[in-house]
């Protein structure tokens, strides 16, 4: 067994489970193990601690498959407990699945114990990333599981991100198994109907974490107790305008820099029986287009939706994140009507809870408005977060009543 052991007192994360261990915690490592292969980690003192997935170019050397004080000193790592755990995390989320959701999350990576692997159903089709050496070394395995325990028409991956890179892989992305997906795939969540394209979208085709809050926002619109005037910001292919809508809206402005996604958001529109004069496209930098409104008169809101891209990939890029967030929640507060809802996203890792309120809160202020936190938002249940995990809890948002 090729084995990887750790400095001198760098053992305590994994002793609570957490299953990454960093280059800086290695002090050496026996064997020539190829990446992706299993190594077994020890100790300084050679106490075993874990079997892991060895990642010789990634700063995270090594993802934990399993630990000693669960599995006991005999465990193995190989194709029938990588597929036993694709079973698992299946099973785990049949419950969600229905003629009014159709689209789920299947597999999220070390929240399931099966890390840098994202599996995503769309109807009929699985959508997949392969983003450490470990599930890329188990793919064939990964791959003949999916098919017996989620049986579909075809497995396409998208692996055409940079964080492979990472890894020392290359960026993929095509059919895996079975048929080629068509250019669209129409999913239901909770009767709200939406175009993917599990090829060409974003991640592998849509946002599924947001699957919880865009029901909220529906729910909202609902019990207002009035129609809304909506504002959805980066609204990619419209869903959270869809939900708006259906929640009794008024009329929804969804914003977007990108001219396909706002074609595909009017194809959702006519999808679900909404007239063009209900919504409005608008193809536009999110950050010009607020600073722009503030000058029109007349130019309110009854809800503010922002849901942004990640502003910060690490840590070193947290102060500019802060500052982009403040600013499009600053110009946001600006425009609410009295009374108003202001609904706001972080996907940023770097920006955690506690900091994105206060960036919130201080955003409000500088905008002369009070607001009041009624829901604190985050990933829907089908991206559960493992305990021992808190980096797998990377959405979190705010919904906001502001005077």
């Amino acid at each position: 067994m090729n084995t990887l052991q750790l400095s001198k007192g760098r053992e305590a994360s994994l002793l609570r489970h957490h299953p990454w261990v960093f280059s800086g915690a290695v002090a050496r490592v026996t064997g020539n193990p190829a990446p992706g292969s299993t190594v077994q980690v020890v100790a300084a003192d050679g106490k075993p601690l874990g079997w892991a997935a060895y990642s010789p170019e990634s700063q995270i050397r090594a993802r934990m498959w399993a630990f000693n004080a669960i599995v006991g000193d005999n465990f193995q790592v190989d194709a029938a407990n990588i597929a036993s755990r694709v079973q698992r995390a299946v099973q785990r989320r049949q419950h969600l699945l229905g003629e009014r959701r159709t689209a789920i999350r299947l597999i999220y990576a070390e929240s399931d114990d099966l890390p840098g692997l994202i599996v995503d159903r769309y109807g009929d089709y699985l959508s997949c990333q392969f983003l450490s050496v470990g599930a890329e070394f188990w793919r064939d395995t990964i791959i003949a599981a999916l098919n017996e325990h989620s049986p579909n028409r075809g497995i396409y991956e998208r692996s055409d991100v940079t964080v492979r890179k990472h890894e020392g892989l290359e960026s993929r992305k095509g059919l895996i198994s079975g048929e080629e997906p068509p250019e669209f795939i129409t999913i239901n969540e909770a009767d709200r109907l939406l175009d993917v394209s599990i090829t060409e979208g974003h991640k592998t085709g849509y946002y599924l974490d947001q699957y919880d809050n865009r029901s909220l926002v529906q729910q909202l619109c609902t019990q207002a107790g009035r129609p809304l005037k909506v504002l959805n910001c980066f609204s990619y292919t419209g869903g959270f305008g869809i939900a708006a809508l259906k929640g009794g809206a008024e009329h929804v402005t969804n914003v977007d820099s990108s001219g396909p996604a706002l074609e595909l958001a009017g194809r959702n529109l006519e999808l679900n029986g909404f007239d063009p004069d209900q919504a409005e496209l608008v193809q536009a930098n999110v950050f010009d287009y607020l600073r722009d409104l503030k000058q029109q008169s007349g130019s309110r809101y009854d809800m503010i939706i922002l849901d942004p891209p990640k502003f910060a990939e690490t840590k070193h890029q947290f102060k500019r994140a802060s500052r982009a967030y403040k600013d499009i929640a600053l110009q946001a507060g600006a425009l609410l009507n009295p009374g108003g809802w202001l609904v706001s996203f972080s996907c940023s890792g770097a920006i955690d809870p506690p900091l994105f309120q206060k960036i919130t809160a201080d955003a409000l202020l500088d905008a002369g408005r009070q607001g009041r936190i009624t829901h604190h938002l985050h990933q829907s249940s089908d991206h559960p977060v493992a305990l021992p995990f808190p980096e797998a809890l990377y959405l979190k948002g705010l919904v906001c009543h502001v005077d």
